[in-house]
């Protein structure tokens, strides 16, 4: 579970919809703005031979949090904000982590908020960030500084970048990787649709 959780904490790090345009690709969402999508997910586990794959969508509300809904082959949404982070499954009482009981989800978060505003400056203290490609789709690999961090389970972090994030693959140490596609993703000024406000609740903000 641990694991799943970190590797959902940097999903909502590599999700902005940034276009890589200028020298320090430093241009994304302002506060409020909201990114709506779906996704396929895939997971690549060591010695087994078909990807475990699921699919959904997802809503980051720049400020707030993200909604990450999976519809299948389970129905579960997990919410992410800089206060904690929840589980919602149909039928079930939701499972809730405040910040303060995942002692590395504040410094994750912040680390992090320069890839959700499409400033990669401010991920490089802890990357190693590297670019290629053309204008118009950028590949950006981010290589950890401290492999061994708790907050570290990735080797590498391959991101396409388009108009949007594009794609998305986290390789582990153990050449397990999780792969994400994005599509049909746009840009809105808000209001949070019904239920995307309680969900956010649900994990403190």
């Amino acid at each position: 579970m641990r694991r799943r959780l970190i590797a959902l904490m940097f999903l909502a790090a590599l999700l902005p919809p940034a276009r890589v345009s200028g020298a320090d690709g430093s241009r994304g969402l302002t506060d409020g703005q909201i990114l709506r999508g779906r996704f396929v997910q895939e997971r690549h586990l060591t010695g087994f031979d078909a990807p475990l794959t699921s699919a959904g969508d997802f809503t980051l509300i720049m400020g707030r949090g993200l909604i990450w809904r999976a519809e299948t082959p389970f129905v579960i949404t997990t919410v992410i904000t800089a206060n904690g982070l929840a589980q919602l499954i149909p039928g079930a009482a939701p499972m809730r982590l405040p910040a303060s009981r995942i002692p590395f989800l504040a410094r994750l978060h912040g680390m992090l908020s320069g890839a959700l505003a499409g400033d990669w400056r401010l991920v490089e203290p802890d990357f190693t960030v590297t670019r290629a490609g053309a204008t118009g789709q950028t590949r950006v690999t981010l290589t950890p500084r401290r492999p061994d961090a708790v907050a570290m389970p990735f080797q590498t972090i391959e991101i396409t970048v388009g108009r949007y994030v594009e794609r998305v693959t986290m390789t582990r140490p153990d050449g397990g990787r999780e792969i994400l596609t994005f599509h049909d993703q746009s840009v809105s000024a808000g209001p949070p649709r019904g239920g995307e406000d309680a969900a956010l609740a649900a994990a403190g903000q």
